[in-house]
């Protein structure tokens, strides 16, 4: 699993600010220009982009395509590999520059406390072999984002974020506090899936 370490304490939000800023004048940047400008195609910074996309504000039902991504990525690691590798068409979505940045600046508040204690730790989710259980359970997460269900995405892309900052930093006690909030967001998701099918039996 490919991570970035050496970061120190330089904010992470700053970076993808400064990414999103690489074509001035431009209402529209690619993935690819993005991932570009960071200098990164590591699975930590990619979940974190591909996060944040599933954060613009976008109509209902638009995670069927932002969050497949998201399941490509977590499949990569199930099975065992150590670098991105994405199809031209995911590095070709585009995004709006200015709602990516305004995304960005909303989500200071959530990642600014956790940048405060990222630090290399617990590394036992980070031994050989384990990347398939944290593909498996990222995997998870990001199903439950998947789902068209209204109000729902938040909870998974937030999650998926975290893990993401721990994948960064190899910071296994981060990384587990994302998964947490998985777990969370994927009973929530189960939960109103249940009640939807539910409603459905008694209307039928």
């Amino acid at each position: 699993m490919q991570a970035t370490g050496g970061l120190g304490k330089r904010s992470l939000a700053l970076s993808l600010l400064r990414a999103a800023n690489s074509r001035r004048g431009a209402d529209k940047i690619t993935v690819g220009e993005i991932l570009a400008a960071l200098g990164e195609r590591s699975f930590g910074w990619t979940f974190l982009l591909f996060a944040i996309v599933n954060m613009l504000p976008l109509p209902i039902g638009a995670t069927l395509v932002t969050a497949i991504p998201l399941i490509l990525l977590s499949l990569q690691l199930v099975r065992g590999r150590r670098s991105v590798t994405l199809p031209r068409r995911v590095m070709a979505i585009e995004v709006g520059r200015e709602a990516f940045r305004r995304s960005i600046h909303r989500l200071r508040p959530v990642m600014r406390p956790v940048e405060r204690v990222l630090k290399p730790r617990f590394p036992a989710p980070f031994a050989p072999g384990r990347e398939r259980l944290l593909g498996l359970m990222l995997l998870l997460i990001s199903v439950a984002l998947f789902l068209p269900i209204p109000l729902s995405a938040w909870g998974p892309a937030i999650s998926i974020l975290i893990c993401a900052l721990g994948l960064i930093e190899e910071d296994g006690v981060v990384l587990l506090a994302g998964f947490v909030a998985g777990a969370i967001s994927i009973a929530i998701t189960i939960g109103v899936v249940a009640m939807i099918v539910f409603e459905a039996s008694i209307l039928l």
